[in-house]
């Protein structure tokens, strides 16, 4: 199972409270991510929480596939911004050569450390050749709970480089840098932009 019970409710019970800003920027990885893809390409976004990158995904261009395991995540996402997202967890997806690309910015770390491996080969078959999947992680040393309860998988950078190779990527960039978390603690982030042969 790709997801924790505790996560999703944490997600659940805040997701009627989101607030969105006016000009609320998306994640400032998300354009050069893009600027990989050709126009009019298919992106699946993993964890697409309130919307705010799916939204700025199809106002470039792209035919975006917003999902997130959390049901009310998925309400608040389409009423603030009429994707049609769904309702998918990590281990549902099973399209095979279906996206050009699959964002899944700071989703992916929540899933548990023994379904990652199931899951990034599903991230793989479910990109076209050439593909390219972004995704950004907490590193660490051991999985466990941030101080808001929600279980993450703390990869070290080599364990994690290990599980991307494992199904065919190929690590095109990874960037490691200081960041807060939501929680207020401190902790180095990486970011993953990989490709599928």
């Amino acid at each position: 199972m790709s997801t924790d019970p505790a996560t999703i409710a944490f997600y659940q019970e805040r997701a009627p409270h989101w607030v969105f800003h006016s000009g609320e920027a998306p994640s400032h990885q998300l354009d050069p991510f893009l600027d990989r893809l050709s126009p009019g390409a298919a992106v699946l976004e993993l964890g697409c929480g309130g919307g705010r990158d799916a939204a700025h995904i199809r106002k470039r261009g792209f035919a975006v596939d917003a999902t997130d395991a959390t049901p009310a995540l998925v309400a608040r996402a389409n009423q603030a911004f009429d994707l049609g997202a769904r309702v998918m967890a990590f281990h549902e997806l099973d399209g095979a050569a279906a996206y050009d690309g699959v964002w899944a910015h700071a989703s992916l770390l929540h899933c548990p450390r023994g379904a990652l491996p199931d899951v990034l080969a599903r991230i793989q078959r479910a990109l076209k050749p050439g593909g390219w999947h972004f995704a950004s992680f907490k590193l660490g040393e051991a999985e466990g709970r941030d101080l808001l309860g929600r279980l993450h998988n703390f990869p070290p950078p080599e364990w994690l480089l290990a599980a991307y190779e494992a199904p065919g990527f190929v690590i095109e960039q990874r960037d490691i840098y200081a960041g807060k978390a939501s929680d207020g603690s401190q902790r180095d982030w990486i970011d993953l932009i990989v490709r599928k042969p």
